[in-house]
């Protein structure tokens, strides 16, 4: 049977792989050859299942949203990633990969973050595991998410605000990669998403896959059935997504439709819709849709959202939108600033703005009133306060 995930030689079809430098090489070799012995190992799923049940507060709840599927005509449930400890779901593959890098004997450990919540995420196990913490950001997020930059201070990390290129999440990435290449020995990269050499990937896809298997178990509690109609989550480099479809990628009665950031609108130039625009390239080491010009260079990405303004996406992804396996919708800044005060106004709950592009999908929906509907609220909108005092919809 085809499998939509990842092969032996680190590909979804004809995307991922790993392209680095030389000087990376043996890192990324090193991780290859151990990232699954470690993973697979009873000692490391105990303390694993452990930390994600008494340090994160796992299972996050699956919440039937009964305002919101009234509305929609359907059997909507919310998985609440947002209540998570550091309030996203960005923890679930922090706490594994740090338990990770420990056994590979790395004392050091660096990020790349756009939101903050993978730097928040990163900064908390590296303060529970006594390991140094250095965070890449580009400037422009470290004004518009500041709140998360004292928070990672405050935990002990030191934070590099990045002044090249568009001063996002693609900058801080590349910092991060010099950063590696510079320290390959005693450095460990914790790549926040889907995205990056093999094994990244499929690491990050594996440790985030916590929220099917839960959405599994708890739908057959609610439902009397563990699989849904359709899954929905939004989609920048993809983490929360993968996480979200990983047991069910293979299942064909299960629909999956990926949000992601329209900005300003498609073919304004203002956008981060990768799907909508990319073209074959790579991106920080690996082979997927890249948004680039004529000439093949990179174009600056756009999103309201801090966590989805990424000129790429995750091999993963891009496999399931070139194989007709998911749908993925561009949601423009207005349509999810909308639909996450719909959100707050119908339900209370208040959610990231990455979250609000999975929520916009609903609108340009049709359902049947017996589709079973789950949609991942990736995170909670603390960090986002100021950007929806900005834009008020009222």
């Amino acid at each position: 049977m085809k499998s939509f995930l990842v092969d032996q030689n680190g590909y979804y079809g004809e995307f991922g792989g790993a392209f680095i430098p030389e000087i990376l090489h043996k890192c990324v070799e090193e991780l290859q050859e151990n990232y699954l012995k470690v993973m697979e190992s009873e000692e490391f799923k105990q303390e694993y299942d452990r930390l994600l049940r008494d340090y994160v507060g796992r299972p996050s709840p699956l919440y039937y949203a009964r305002r919101l599927a009234e509305k929609y005509g359907c059997r909507l449930y919310l998985k609440r990633e947002d209540l998570n400890h550091t309030g996203a779901h960005k923890i679930n593959n922090t706490i594994g990969q740090i338990l990770i890098a420990r056994r590979m004997g790395k004392r050091r450990i660096i990020a790349e973050t756009g939101a903050g919540q993978h730097g928040v995420a990163t900064a908390t196990v590296c303060a529970l595991m006594n390991m140094e913490c250095v965070v890449y950001m580009g400037r422009t997020d470290v004004e518009r998410q500041h709140i998360n930059v004292e928070k990672m201070k405050m935990l002990g990390a030191t934070v590099v605000p990045v002044t090249s290129g568009n001063m996002t999440l693609k900058d801080a990435t590349n910092e991060a990669i010099r950063d590696w290449c510079c320290h390959p020995e005693d450095t460990y990269y914790i790549i926040g998403s889907t995205v990056g050499p093999h094994p990244y990937p499929d690491m990050v896809a594996r440790l985030q896959s916590v929220i099917s298997e839960e959405i599994r178990k708890q739908l057959l509690e609610h439902e009397g059935r563990d699989y849904p109609d359709y899954l929905i989550a939004c989609v920048g480099g993809g983490s929360n997504a993968a996480g979200t479809i990983y047991h069910y990628v293979d299942d064909e009665r299960v629909k999956i439709v990926l949000a992601e950031a329209g900005g300003k609108g498609v073919q304004t130039g203002m956008t981060a819709a990768t799907i909508q625009l990319g073209r074959m390239g790579i991106i920080h080491g690996a082979k997927t849709y890249v948004i680039q010009d004529e000439d093949g260079q990179i174009e600056e990405p756009y999103s309201i959202s801090a966590g989805l303004d990424y000129p790429g996406i995750g091999p993963l992804h891009a496999n399931l939108a070139a194989q007709h396996r998911a749908t993925v919708l561009p949601i423009n800044d207005d349509e999810a600033l909308a639909a996450a005060y719909e959100l707050t106004r119908m339900e209370g709950i208040i959610p990231a703005l990455e979250s609000a592009h999975a929520l916009g999908t609903l609108a340009k929906m049709k359902f049947r009133p017996d589709d079973v509907v789950v949609l991942t609220v990736s995170g909670r909108g603390d960090k986002d306060i100021e950007t929806y005092l900005a834009n008020t919809v009222l």
